[in-house]
């Protein structure tokens, strides 16, 4: 019985370990971010479009695929967005989203600046305000990430002090050695 009941209290998650971290905000409140920066992505999409690089005159070709990895980043982050909403606890989903966020940031400000230089300052205007926007969503991620991390190596941390809790009770009933506070047995004699 005793062997049932160490091996369930380390599968059990941290309860008071999440307490008093106090840092990770709940599911529904993640979702509701993810939500949030859905929204804020989705507005560069229609400001991405009305660029149209392949009219630039003296610009880069590269600004063409640029313009296609920017829409096709986009979207991806937006499904990391949705994958991290639907499973808020999951670190990796968490990293993902951020990476993928951090990524578009950089590309749409190069992009940007090809936009700015040969198509219209006002349209980069915009798409900056756009990203200012989001940036609040990349911090509020970031924060996330760490709070979540740092809630799972708590878990961790508590699940292998009972583990060994429980594996020296173990090795102390096997040895036949009583427990801490217990009274010793009397042999009886025949």
């Amino acid at each position: 019985m005793r062997v049932g009941l160490c091996g369930l209290a380390v599968l059990i998650p941290a309860w008071p370990a999440k307490a008093q971290s106090g840092g990770v905000p709940p599911e529904w409140e993640v979702r509701q971010d993810m939500a949030t920066l859905c929204e804020h992505v989705q507005r560069f999409k229609p400001l991405v479009d009305q660029a149209k690089p392949g009219n630039w005159r003296g610009a880069p070709a590269a600004y063409v695929d640029q313009g296609q990895r920017v829409s096709v980043e986009t979207d991806y982050l937006i499904g990391a967005a949705q994958t991290l909403a639907g499973h808020p606890q999951t670190l990796t989903s968490a990293l993902t989203t951020y990476f993928r966020m951090q990524s578009v940031d950089l590309m749409l400000r190069s992009y940007t600046e090809g936009i700015r230089k040969y198509q219209s300052p006002a349209l980069a205007e915009q798409l900056l305000v756009a990203l200012t926007v989001a940036a609040a969503d990349r911090e509020k991620l970031r924060q996330y990430i760490v709070d979540l991390a740092a809630d799972k190596e708590q878990e961790c941390r508590v699940m292998d002090e009972e583990a060994q809790r429980c594996r020296g009770q173990l090795s102390r009933e096997s040895r036949g050695v009583p427990k801490a506070g217990s009274k010793p047995q009397k042999e009886v004699h025949q």
